[in-house]
């Protein structure tokens, strides 16, 4: 039976939180797209925060898309996700003249100052809610650096003014295969003090990142009770039987459990519509040229062929 990725949402009295291993999508994504290393460490972080921040979502039918726009040959990316936990996405094609523009001339990348590679480069990321109203919500942030992880918390604060602890993370093995993918969200609930944060911060910063942990045999529920295990406490307390008992900085509950999965609804349907809007002129044009229209999906790489018989009743 094919493994699955697997998300829990969960709350306490000072913030909430989001949990998820995303190895299957990526394995998925890297699969359908092609993905070489790079793209797939990238692209991988998108899609786990796009099915995080889509779990969000109040209605079954909303749609979060994430959209980064950037000046680096990675640097255009875009995702969707929904409540289902249901997430899609594609990166563009990488052009050889920006990617030779941060190669030296060793054939070594080129850092910044902080030992960055400029892979997504300067630019914005857009976080577009399609609610069902007249018009999606639309927020814009500049994108803060190479870790798409430091943007989200930026853009939460910023755009939603909510203090975040974001991590997002994709191990590959050395042959650049997809090992491990995940990663977490947790939110300073309004009207709480910041110290809950800056103590998380300070947890953060002593634990193994993300996937390390799931690497480790860790599951989503364990690294919760990680992350809210006070290690501040000395540990002299004991049960009778000699076992430690664990202090948490605060009590957590898990709220659900659930599957999180790469989807694509597109449709042969969809397609059809889409041509449509060429017009008749234009599309008789191309059956003449080409004998046949063929479409492919971004999201998926499913081809759709159309002929002339298809268009009889236009």
């Amino acid at each position: 039976m094919k493994e699955k990725s697997e998300l829990i949402r969960g709350t306490s009295k000072c913030a909430r939180f989001f949990i998820c291993d995303t190895t299957e999508i990526v394995k998925e994504a890297k699969s359908i797209h092609n993905l070489d290393p790079v793209a797939t460490m990238l692209f991988g972080k998108l899609l786990t925060v796009t099915a995080i921040m889509g779990k969000d979502l109040k209605g079954d039918n909303d749609l979060l898309t994430l959209k980064i726009n950037g000046d680096g040959p990675y640097g255009n990316m875009l995702a969707t996700g929904n409540k289902k936990g249901e997430v899609k996405g594609y990166i563009g094609t990488v052009e050889n003249e920006k990617l030779n523009s941060i190669v030296n001339e060793k054939g070594e990348f080129i850092t910044d100052e902080k030992g960055h590679v400029k892979f997504i480069g300067n630019g914005t990321l857009q976080v577009i809610k399609d609610m069902g109203l007249k018009e999606p919500f639309v927020g814009l942030t500049h994108l803060a650096g190479e870790d798409i992880a430091d943007t989200m918390a930026h853009y939460f604060l910023i755009s939603e003014q909510v203090k975040s602890v974001v991590a997002l993370g994709v191990k590959l093995s050395d042959d650049g295969n997809v090992e491990k993918a995940g990663g977490y969200i947790i939110q300073l609930l309004p009207g709480v003090e910041d110290s809950f944060i800056d103590k998380l911060e300070d947890k953060l910063r002593q634990i193994r990142s993300i996937t390390e942990l799931l690497s480790g045999g860790f599951t989503s529920e364990k690294i919760a009770e990680l992350l809210y295990e006070d290690i501040s406490i000395v540990e002299d307390e004991a049960e009778i039987s000699g076992a430690h008992v664990k202090k948490y900085v605060e009590d957590y509950e898990i709220l659900e459990k659930s599957v999180l999965e790469y989807k694509c609804n597109c449709t042969k349907e969809k397609f059809y519509k889409g041509i449509m809007t060429l017009g008749k002129k234009e599309i008789n044009h191309i059956l003449e040229e080409e004998g046949k229209i063929e479409v492919e999906c971004h999201f998926c790489g499913k081809k759709y062929t159309f002929e002339e018989k298809d268009f009889k009743n236009m």
